[in-house]
């Protein structure tokens, strides 16, 4: 049994409201928003910031978002926000909630004015291209649920003894075919910790490719690897593609972790091969 580590706290995040007891917001606030740097994290695992090796975005879904009308009665509705890999920073969760709740209490003419006003914070604090959407609840029931396809990699009968990152898991099958093979791999067994408060973060993880044949069993044990480990959920969807991609050498790749809610919020990594489909949003059960 590995023991628990100590929260990691980069120097960026001293003045993040991420594991700081704060005063909930009032009014509309944009300031609240707390941006941090995609590079650091990336140079670490060896990618170049100006020479990505992926496209994707990070989808979040508000699922408290709320404002209210010039009368003052409550308006309800499920933000959805895509934000480009490719844009300089992520926005901590919490400054990201911080924010969202500071509309609880303002007024607003019409929906529309609401969201202006997020496209601008948003795109201002990623510094990169953001797309919203607002789902009104007249279309609730239109949100679809629905669980990762293709071959569930938890149902292997395996000793698993690492649970700190551990790339050096990750092989080519002994059983190669003679040409390139397509798989379709999940797992709902990804667990991280917040790299500030060491809460744990939970997904599941869809892993497509095309290339020589990825060992299952070895791949399983990589994503448990990251049960201990400290880190965003987009870095480490960014390291679970980096690694596959220089220990495996598919031809194209495509990594999707959905992580569960918290505070209202969940937040959804996708990175792949420049060329592969986006995926169609779903939610699973577990969100």
């Amino acid at each position: 049994m590995g023991s628990t580590p100590e929260p990691l706290m980069d120097h960026t995040l001293l003045h993040a409201p991420l594991g700081q007891s704060v005063q909930y917001p009032t009014e509309y606030d944009a300031g609240l928003l707390f941006p941090i740097a995609r590079a650091e994290a990336r140079r670490e695992i060896g990618i170049a910031d100006n020479a990505l090796p992926f496209i994707g975005w990070d989808l979040w879904n508000a699922y408290e978002m709320s404002w209210l009308n010039l009368k003052g009665l409550p308006q309800v509705g499920i933000l959805r926000v895509r934000v480009r890999c490719d844009s300089s920073n992520i926005i901590e969760s919490k400054s990201f909630k911080l924010y969202l709740n500071s509309f609880n209490q303002s007024r607003f003419a019409n929906q529309q004015d609401v969201m202006r006003l997020l496209a601008r914070d948003l795109t201002h604090a990623a510094a990169g291209e953001v797309d919203l959407h607002m789902i009104d609840p007249n279309k609730f029931d239109q949100e679809p649920l629905k669980e990762f396809e293709g071959i569930d990699l938890d149902k292997q009968d395996i000793e698993i003894e690492q649970y700190q990152t551990d790339s050096t898991l990750l092989k080519l099958s002994m059983n190669q075919t003679s040409g390139p093979v397509t798989e379709q791999f999940y797992s709902r067994l990804l667990k991280s910790n917040c790299p500030v408060t060491g809460q744990p973060d939970w997904a599941c993880v869809q892993i497509k490719y095309t290339g020589k044949q990825i060992d299952p069993a070895g791949l399983l044990k990589y994503i448990v690897s990251f049960r201990m480990h400290n880190g965003f959920h987009e870095n480490c969807v960014e390291r679970i593609f980096t690694d596959i991609t220089r220990f495996c050498a598919p031809e194209s790749l495509s990594v999707f972790a959905r992580y569960t809610r918290r505070g209202g919020l969940d937040i959804n990594p996708w990175r792949a091969t420049p060329g592969m489909p986006s995926p169609q949003w779903s939610r699973s059960a577990r969100q």
